[in-house]
């Protein structure tokens, strides 16, 4: 089995598990799949799926084949991507993986911006929190990777910007007035050095915990319930916008009397930054923050 259509091909089959979803994914028949699949088989001298009607499941020989064709197809997409690099222009695909709220908030009028800028290039975005973007670059699923906090990292490391933290709140319009309301604290799913922060904060401050709080999946949910009045919310700034009104955005301060602050970071390996879309896309970041 030399040919890496074939390689393509053992790869969807074992991502969708499905012989219908399979063959949707390679326009081909299922018919025609089955019959390759087979063909393949007997070269390797062995069954790799166990076909049933709930659909396809591995066989040990066929884990072992599958791990060897992903390992193919990941060194095929590197020499891809170090050809690109050799020619003129910007091409090849810009892997990227960021913190969601970055994502959500920043990262669209930047990639605007790269997207009409160099139209031959594609993008590849995962978004997560920031340790699951740190453990999509030590396994080398992207190229950069965008993250919130202070890293360990020991790669290239570019600052890109902080932003402040607020408290936010339809009535509250001084940090004390907390301990006086009935209505709860709304908090957010995050990191653990982001909630590490919030809580050093509070405690410096209140030495006592919230008399009620709500913790929501989503930065957003937790944002709309503030700003809807159901409670208040420290979100971080980017997040916020000076169109909102009614809205009273009260700064966190640190022990230094000095705005409590989030910092961005972008990451990468030195290899990455040797890429012509990764290179492109850092002076095209750096060209936003200056306008911005």
């Amino acid at each position: 089995m030399s040919s890496l259509s074939e390689y393509q091909l053992l790869s969807v089959l074992a991502q969708e598990m499905n012989m219908r979803k399979a063959s949707e994914r390679l326009f081909v028949s299922q018919p025609a799949l089955s019959q390759r699949l087979q063909t393949i088989e007997k070269e390797w001298g062995t069954k790799l799926f166990i076909r049933s009607q709930k659909g396809l499941a591995l066989t040990p020989a066929g884990e072992h084949v599958i791990d060897f064709v992903n390992d193919v197809l990941n060194k095929q997409e590197k020499v891809r991507e170090t050809i690109y690099s050799l020619q003129s222009g910007v091409s090849g695909t810009l892997k990227i993986a960021v913190a969601s709220i970055v994502g959500q908030n920043w990262l669209p009028q930047v990639l605007k911006k790269f997207i009409d800028k160099y139209p031959q290039a594609k993008i590849s975005l995962i978004t997560g929190w920031s340790s699951e973007i740190l453990k999509c670059l030590y396994d080398d699923q992207v190229h950069i990777g965008i993250i919130r906090g202070t890293p360990d990292w020991k790669g290239v490391k570019v600052h890109l910007f902080d932003d402040p933290l607020y408290l936010v709140d339809r009535e509250i319009i001084r940090p004390e007035q907390v301990l006086e309301v009935d209505r709860p604290f709304i908090q957010f799913k995050s990191d653990s050095n982001y909630y590490q922060e919030i809580q050093d904060w509070w405690m410096r401050n209140f030495k006592t915990s919230p008399k009620r709080t709500v913790l929501v999946d989503q930065i957003e949910t937790c944002k709309q319930m503030a700003f809807n009045g159901i409670g208040y919310a420290i979100l971080p700034g980017i997040t916020l916008t000076k169109a909102e009104r009614d809205i009273f955005k009260i700064p966190l301060l640190d022990e230094n009397n000095e705005p409590l602050k989030r910092d961005t970071w972008l990451l990468g390996y030195e290899s990455s930054f040797q890429l012509k879309q990764v290179q492109a896309f850092v002076e095209l970041i750096k060209e936003h923050i200056s306008e911005s």
